[in-house]
């Protein structure tokens, strides 16, 4: 297990205003934030993040959806990141996702639902990789 995960604060909960309290909840859930930054993915950006889905029917609104606007990119630390991170987040459902998980809090939709983790350790290095340099980890 590694004590590194990647998340992504999406476009609808930076557009609503919400990225502040998802980053107040990382920090009180215990996690230590080693890179954090505002980006606005091009369509062409999300498309390779995502590549692994590009045969999936949701791929193009999923695409369409990660470039709409600014997002907050996160590597995070903590014992078993990835797990805890998923937790945190909550079912990717946001109507079936537990109390007090961010989803339940912040998401509208399955497609908006305000926050992206990795699902492994092995998808936290390579995601982690897409978006910060190593001088940018600390």
């Amino acid at each position: 297990m590694s004590n590194l995960t990647f998340g992504i604060i999406k476009p609808d909960a930076v557009r609503a205003g919400n990225h502040g309290k998802i980053v107040d909840r990382i920090l009180a859930a215990g996690f230590k934030v080693r890179g954090m930054k505002l980006i606005h993915q091009s369509k062409k950006q999300a498309e390779g993040f995502y590549a692994v889905h590009a045969e999936r029917p949701f791929f193009g609104e999923l695409t369409e959806f990660m470039s709409s606007g600014p997002c907050v990119v996160l590597a995070l630390e903590k014992e078993n990141a990835v797990p805890a991170w998923r937790d945190l987040m909550g079912a990717t459902n946001p109507a079936e996702a537990a109390d007090g998980t961010l989803r339940k809090e912040f998401a509208s939709s399955i497609g908006e639902n305000a926050v992206h983790g990795s699902d492994s350790d092995e998808n936290a290095a390579i995601e982690i990789a897409y978006f910060f340099s190593k001088l940018e980890l600390v």
